[in-house]
């Protein structure tokens, strides 16, 4: 037995004749004697153990005397007999079946079809009756007042000696079979058989479904016969009646009754002995049993004292059922005592090795989690935080082995847990690391459940700190404002927030030390609330170092995780860790740590991007890019530690983002490269071994700098170059400053690079189409032009013209002009010419014969033995270039004696496009004539619009006739006015716009 759910009580003894049917009545029992007699029993008030009667329709715990006898209420012995409360009527079975009105019992109906029927079944929901006799099965109808109306009367197989409704349908035990009558169509369909001995026995439950007696076997089916569940009610031999009161099904046996439990697996609860029992029902708070001449009645044992007997005895499962039975206004006494159940359960359930079953306890008792932390000394917790002690009431014999109590240097195997065996004990010292890591599981899936709802009320009473961290608040210094390392000293003063605290560092622990290091990295990723202190230094002996970059960026350590990352990388470089780290760790990892940093603390992003600008220059640059630090910003912090990767730094901003970089910038960027090849000047000169032909790297990178940007200043660079070399660069800074014909001679004449002095012209002159004629540099050719036919003069005081021009600061390319008037020999004419054009035409000979009005400096030139003219690379120039050259200006410049036969590849293509490019205007001078001729005719037609005036011709504005006044026509042609109307009608348009003006 495993506790006392009913305490029997005999009600009466000596009955003068034997009990056939029992049934109660309130609080009085009817019992149906072998003489066809009813005897009505009620409680003897006399009786000295008489209990108060709390339920005035309940039995009562105390002897019960005679109240009356009705002697001829059935001629043969009562069958049975069952009261409708419901309806206030007595069914009983004898002969026939007969209703009987309550209290009275009188009798208001007799189913005479009924004769000879030796079972019954009664739905009172539908008031449906079914009853069997012999081979027939009969349902009638109670219409609600005396009497009952046929339903249906249908065949079966053979004798039913056992049938109970369920639902729509009826079970019914035949013979040894178990069958399902349709109740309406008749459709019979087996389910099983009842076994070879026990007769049929039909239980319904509160449900609707049914137990199915199969021998000593109850079997559970639904209301079509279908099996629910594998697990069965085994008895100790086939009862002979069973009710079931919940959560209890007792059992009728000759000699007992047996109680069990409606639960899986459907244990034994209590047997009570009665020899001689031959009737059981169940009445409104009780069962009664009835023997022979004897009646006893078994009284529930009150549910709080169940519950304190199974928790007594350890069985925790039926206490916690029992708990869920009781009443909805013991709310409160429910929750605690299902509370202390649980935890006691829990604690059993973790002496004998279940511990996930014991934390799911834990967790449905509600216990703090610091309860359940102290089971496992060796986690360490916040010292902040007092953990209690288990409670007097669950603090059963520990007799299982307990976890060592470590220091927070714990390892992923849980070697420093182990206690310090012997060699020869090895078996237990296994058997002791797994129930370790049995423990440790168990305690993180109850964790794990736990954290949610604690973390949700720690995050809402900390939604003020992260909105000021969010807006950066200089006060805040970190995100949950937990006393760290390195964050400052601030308490704790949220309870929620320091169980989450607690939670999180256990929870922490428990992973690390199951081997789950990837689960621990996603938990402080997310929104924590670890002990920084405490996990910091668990992290770092156990050489944890993902995870320990995660404790550090969630509390904002940054300083320390970006250490701590770069010795890792470091040491993955060199490979001398002493532990293998989880994963090796490069560089970009520094970079990818940096990213989110950028916006809130760049100096920090400076700071540490220094160590990586060298490895990863193009990802650094990329980082300072995409996080918006300031350039100039970025540039001064270089200049300052990292001299060496500032022009790298500014070349790659430059190719990544040429318009995101100042003028400032550039100009620093180009200073350096000047520097550099300026350096490597010097000590080729040092050793006489330079060459102007020669490019370093740094050489072109600094020309195309000087190509391709414009924020520094050329007059600053110029000063620099030595005068007698780089002189490409300094044709490129002396471009920039509009002083094209110098740039052009030092092309021509210093470098002897014809082809250059070509790109450079072409690029002036493509730059200086996209921009208005006021600011076009004019046509750059016809200087370069100017200087083949005249290198004396071009060349003449270069130097000289330099230095003005770099101490001058409003230096400026001479003016070109762009119609200057000469006579020739054909008349005045006006011409496009440069300035000086006359003095600049040349003789490529000394000869008399030949002096032309550019004579005068070829004799200059000659007295001072300069060389001759350049004619191959004017004519190559003029053939190459003849589409952007003013032929006119060109044959101007050219020297007399210059053959027609050798300027054929420079007047062909010119005079074909200048013919092509007049019949096109004369085309287009046709058409303009043509489309004049067709305005001016359509001019004429409208001017040919007559308006009729009659007399009856009115004005639309004063809706005056016209008369002979003089009128206006509106352009529709239709709408006539009077002249004066017309004028005042437009001073008033006028004076309405004024006002309007004004009140704008």
């Amino acid at each position: 037995m495993v506790h006392s759910a009913y305490d029997s009580f005999q009600l009466l003894t000596d009955c003068p004749t034997k009990i056939d049917a029992i049934e109660s009545y309130g609080s009085k029992l009817l019992l149906g004697c072998s003489d066809g007699s009813l005897r009505i029993y009620v409680s003897d008030s006399s009786g000295a153990d008489r209990s108060p009667p709390s339920d005035p329709h309940a039995l009562r715990k105390e002897p019960y005397a005679l109240e009356r006898t009705d002697a001829g209420f059935s001629k043969k012995p009562l069958i049975s007999m069952e009261v409708l409360e419901s309806r206030e009527l007595l069914l009983s079975l004898s002969e026939s079946i007969a209703f009987h009105r309550l209290p009275n019992l009188e009798t208001i109906a007799v189913i005479t079809k009924a004769k000879g029927a030796n079972v019954y079944s009664w739905d009172d929901r539908r008031g449906f009756l079914c009853f069997a006799r012999q081979k027939r099965v009969c349902i009638f109808r109670h219409d609600g007042g005396r009497g009952f109306v046929e339903v249906k009367d249908f065949g079966v197989p053979d004798t039913v000696k056992s049938m109970s409704w369920c639902g729509e349908n009826i079970c019914l035990g035949i013979r040894k079979e178990y069958m399902i009558l349709n109740a309406t169509n008749g459709a019979l369909s087996e389910v099983f058989s009842s076994g070879k001995i026990a007769p049929p026995l039909v239980v319904a439950l509160p449900s609707g479904e049914l137990i199915l007696g199969k021998e000593n076997i109850g079997v559970f089916v639904d209301q079509n016969g279908k099996l629910l569940q594998a697990d069965r009610i085994c008895w100790s031999e086939a009862p002979a009646v069973v009710v079931i009161q919940k959560p209890y099904a007792i059992a009728l046996f000759p000699r007992r009754v047996e109680i069990r439990s409606l639960r899986v697996p459907y244990p034994l609860i209590q047997t009570i002995v009665l020899p001689g029992a031959r009737r059981l029902t169940k009445s409104n708070n009780a069962v009664v049993v009835a023997l022979e001449k004897s009646v006893y009645g078994l009284f529930p044992v009150p549910l709080g004292a169940q519950i304190v007997q199974l928790t007594a005895s350890g069985n925790f499962e039926e206490a916690l059922a029992l708990c869920k039975l009781l009443p909805p206004e013991d709310a409160s006494l429910r929750a605690a005592k299902e509370g202390s159940i649980h935890i006691r359960y829990a604690h059993y359930l973790f002496d004998n090795g279940c511990y996930e079953e014991a934390m799911e306890h834990f967790l449905a008792s509600q216990v703090d989690i610091t309860y359940v932390l102290s089971l496992y000394q060796s986690i360490v917790l916040p010292k902040t935080t007092a953990v209690p002690e288990p409670e007097k009431l669950v603090d059963l014999s520990l007799d299982a082995p307990q976890l060592s109590r470590g220091s927070s240097g714990m390892s992923d195997d849980l070697e420093t847990f182990l206690p310090q065996l012997a060699e020869s004990d090895e078996n237990s010292a296994l058997e002791f690391k797994k129930m370790s890591h049995n423990t440790l599981m168990a305690l993180i899936k109850f964790l794990q459940k736990k954290r949610y709802s604690i973390v949700e009320k720690a995050a809402a009473e900390g939604t003020e700190e992260v909105v000021l961290d969010a807006v950066g608040d200089s006060f805040t210094s970190s995100r949950f404002k937990k006393s760290n390392k390195g964050r400052g000293n601030v308490p704790i003063n949220s309870a929620a927030r320091e169980m989450a605290a607690i939670l999180d560092t256990a929870l922490l622990q428990a992973l690390l030390l199951t081997g789950q290091s990837s689960a621990a990295v996603e938990l402080l990723k997310g929104l924590n609330y670890c002990d920084a202190k405490i996990c910091e230094e668990i992290l770092h002996k156990g050489h944890h170092y993902a995870a320990l970059l995660e404790l550090y960026r969630s509390n904002s350590m940054h300083r320390e995780a970006l250490t701590l990352l770069h010795q890792l990388v470091e040491e993955s470089k060199s490979n001398q860790l002493q532990a293998e780290p989880i994963q090796k760790f490069s560089p970009e990892a520094i970079i990818e740590y940096l990213k989110p940093l950028c916006g809130t603390d760049p100096m920090l992003v400076l700071e540490f991007s220094m160590l990586v600008l060298e490895s990863c220059p193009t990802q650094t640059i990329e980082l300072f890019l995409s996080g918006n630090i300031p350039a100039d910003l970025v540039n001064s912090y270089l200049k300052q530690h990292a001299p060496n990767m500032q022009g790298r730094y500014l070349e790659l901003m430059l190719a990544m983002n040429e318009n995101g970089i100042s003028g400032n910038l550039q100009n620093e960027m180009v200073q350096i490269y000047l520097s550099e090849v300026l350096e490597w000047y010097s000590e080729l000169s040092a050793q006489q071994i330079w060459d102007e032909k020669a490019y370093s790297p740094t050489r072109k990178k600094l020309l195309s700098a000087l190509e391709s940007i414009s924020g520094y200043s050329p007059e600053a660079l110029l000063k620099r170059l030595p005068p007698d070399a780089l002189f490409e660069e300094r044709a490129s800074l002396l471009g920039k400053m509009n002083q094209h014909e110098l740039a052009l001679s030092l092309y021509v004449h210093k470098l002897n690079v014809p082809e250059l002095a070509l790109a450079y012209c072409d690029r002036v002159y493509e730059s200086s189409v996209h921009q208005p004629p006021a600011k076009s540099s004019g046509n750059i050719y016809l200087t370069l032009l100017q200087i083949y036919l005249n290198p004396q003069k071009t060349t003449k005081n270069f130097e000289k013209r330099i230095t003005n021009l770099v101490s001058s600061p409003n230096a400026s390319i001479p003016k070109i002009s762009s119609a200057t008037s000469f006579k020739g020999r054909g008349g005045r004419k006006k011409i496009a010419s440069i300035e000086g054009a006359e003095d600049m035409r040349i003789s490529p000979s000394n000869t008399d014969s030949s002096r032309s009005d550019g004579d005068a400096d070829a004799e200059e030139s000659n007295e001072e033995g300069g060389s001759s003219i350049m004619l191959d690379q004017v004519l190559d120039l003029l053939s190459r270039r003849w589409d952007r050259i003013n032929g006119a200006q060109a044959l101007r410049l050219l020297p007399r004696e210059t053959k027609l036969q050798n300027l054929l590849p420079f007047l062909g293509p010119l005079l074909k496009k200048s013919s092509e490019a007049y019949r096109n205007f004369s085309v287009i001078k046709s058409l303009r004539q043509s489309e004049n001729l067709q305005v001016k005719d359509e001019l004429y037609n409208q001017r040919k619009a007559v308006v009729k005036i009659s007399s009856d011709s009115m004005c639309s504005l004063c809706n005056k006739k016209l008369g002979t006044s003089v009128f206006a026509v509106y352009p529709n042609g239709t709408t006539l006015v009077h002249f004066v109307c017309f004028r005042d009608s437009q001073s008033m348009k006028a004076v309405s716009k004024v006002s309007q003006l004004r009140k704008r």
